[in-house]
């Protein structure tokens, strides 16, 4: 090989290495292995940066936004809690997050059913006490799965599937033909992690998660009268098992009710005491069908979704101090309402407007959003923090943000759409009928993994170019010798190996001649290797940079490289087994 060739090599191997042993970001790392390969001369900057110009990216960024919509009506809470619904264990939610998702993939582009239920599962995973860890990977993996389903399941089956019309004369892919091979794949591979992740799954904290408060709040919420909580009873309305939160007592029609069991029916007008930390009663806020009970709070201009919470600490200086909050008139003097008081860690039991402030009282507010920037100078405040994602959701709209998903998936799955097409329109319709609002979109994309996904694709582009990933793959299935079971082997095994080093799409293609020059010299049908590149370039799950669903869950997931490797390697070989023993039965040489 060339002096590019071994450069190229050194920088792959140095970045696996990185990534498998350190904590630094993988953004960081894949962005310096595309710096030295535009030093080194291998890449041009045009080809370096040519992944931060890829319609799928683009796409992928998009979709962050008609993710968000979803989340800030509550759609997304909605669809998680009636398909995922309430767990007992580790292996039943995981049962229950991926048979849904592969079914989903099968049909739309996996990448997008990915990156609009991460934050979904990452809630549900919170509410549910599951380490968000042992669901990241699932995830992916189901939607890796499901996407060897159909012709449409992944970009790779369709660029195959052209490969196929353009270059050959054998009758095109048919939509379910994959599905001989893809559905038992799916089968087993779901078995295969549900069984083994207890031991092969980390349980690990992402790098953002938050820790534990020990402030606590008691915050009294209001059934909303008519809404979908009235005659539900408090196990039926998921008010009984809610994390870092209980349920204290129940005020109605002028009496109490302590110990609430979880058979009571709510009523209209109920009033409920909740007592928890700041992050569980952000989560409460999102519950459609409860309000805040403070009569302040209806007194605030703002509409509700416009507001947020805000954590403030009172100051020696304050002239709150000695007063209620009801004397104090605080929503007059600092347009914001006092949700719940905390004192030395502690709730204060009483009405709220009767409490009496003292000098470091923590007070939970709702606010206008530009009420931390305008307070935190002053001096009636020690400190005053804004919480994130803390605005009530806009469910009057959650019809319309779903409304716009299903003609999103519409578009793209019947009338073929391009996924970045689609994506936008949905895009622009959530900002314009308010479902979610520009700075919120802003906000929602993640840019560290459309970083990691550009950069990757850099790596992929100067290994085709140096000529190393051809010569892999020749001298590989060259070693078949003249067995065609051997030859199919070698053919998937490449496919594989190069898919977890370049994109997927690219492996497919660079395998594509080979595989038919070795049929051609074997005298054996094409069609068992077409089946098997499609497969072999799809099922990548031993490292984040071998799919895009894999880079995407890293960071919300808290993983390392190793993780993958320690249970996607043995699911690779797995499904390599399948595919390969399953295929010439199916498709006979």
């Amino acid at each position: 090989m060339a002096l590019s060739a071994w450069y190229t090599l050194a920088v792959i191997v140095a970045t696996t290495a990185l990534l498998m042993g350190t904590w630094i970001g993988a953004d960081l790392i894949l962005v310096a292995a595309m710096t030295a390969l535009l030093v080194g001369g291998i890449l041009s900057p045009a080809e370096a940066l040519a992944g931060f110009a890829n319609p799928g990216l683009a796409a992928i960024a998009v979709l962050y936004v008609v993710a968000s919509g979803l989340i800030e009506t509550g759609a997304a809470r909605n669809v998680a809690n009636t398909l995922l619904g309430r767990p007992r264990s580790v292996r039943q939610a995981q049962a229950r997050l991926m048979m849904p998702v592969v079914g989903l993939s099968a049909f739309l582009n996996n990448t997008p059913v990915v990156a609009m239920l991460i934050p979904s599962v990452q809630e549900w995973a919170r509410k549910n006490s599951i380490p968000v860890s042992k669901l990241m990977l699932p995830l992916s993996y189901a939607a890796i799965f499901g996407g060897t389903c159909t012709v449409i399941g992944t970009s790779t089956n369709l660029v195959v599937s052209g490969l196929v019309s353009t270059h050959t004369g054998l009758a095109p892919i048919g939509f379910f033909e994959i599905a001989w091979v893809g559905l038992p794949s799916a089968i087993i591979g779901v078995l295969f992690v549900i069984l083994t992740s207890r031991w092969l799954l980390p349980q690990r904290l992402p790098p953002n998660r938050e820790r534990s408060d020990p402030r606590q709040y008691a915050v009294e919420m209001m059934v909303e009268p008519g809404s979908s909580l009235v005659g539900n009873t408090i196990e039926a309305a998921g008010l009984r098992r809610l994390p870092g939160l209980f349920l204290a007592e129940i005020e109605r029609e002028g009496s109490v009710l302590p110990a609430v069991a979880p058979t009571e029916r709510l009523r209209d007008a109920d009033r409920l005491i909740f007592v928890g930390s700041v992050d569980s009663v952000v989560d409460l806020y999102k519950i459609r069908g409860l309000i805040p009970a403070p009569d302040q709070v209806f007194k605030l201009d703002a509409p509700r979704p416009e507001r947020l919470l805000v954590e403030a600490v009172v100051s020696m200086s304050s002239p709150l101090v000695g007063q209620t909050i009801r004397d104090g008139r605080f929503r007059t003097r600092y347009d914001a309402v006092v949700i719940a008081v905390a004192r030395d860690g502690a709730r204060i039991p009483g009405r709220i407007g009767d409490i009496s402030l003292r000098p470091g009282d923590a007070l939970l507010l709702e606010a206008r959003p530009g009420f931390a920037d305008r307070h935190r100078p002053s001096r009636d405040f020690i400190l005053v923090s804004a919480l994130e994602h803390s605005s009530p959701p806009r469910h009057e709209r959650a019809l319309a943000a779903g409304l716009i998903l299903a003609a999103l998936v519409a578009a793209v799955a019947v009338f073929h759409v391009s996924m970045l097409i689609a994506a936008l329109v949905a895009a622009g319709l959530m900002i314009g009928v308010r479902c979610t609002t520009g700075p919120i979109a802003r906000r929602a994309v993640d840019w560290q993994v459309l970083t990691v996904i550009a950069a990757s694709l850099a790596l992929g582009t100067a290994l085709e170019k140096t000529g190393v990933a051809a010569q892999l793959a020749h001298a590989w299935i060259g070693l078949a010798g003249g067995n065609a079971w051997l030859a199919l082997a070698a053919v998937y095994l490449v496919t594989s190996v190069l898919t977890n080093l370049i994109t997927n799409n690219a492996a497919a293609v660079l395998v594509f001649p080979i595989a038919a020059a070795a049929a051609a010299s074997l005298d054996v049908s094409f069609r068992p290797f077409i089946i098997a590149i499609m497969m072999a370039a799809s099922a990548s799950f031993a490292t984040p940079i071998g799919y895009q669903t894999n880079l995407m869950v890293y960071g919300p997931g808290g993983y390392r490289a190793a993780d993958y490797l320690r249970i996607g390697l043995p699911l690779n070989i797995l499904l390599g087994v399948v595919t390969v023993l399953l295929t010439p039965r199916i498709w006979p040489f």
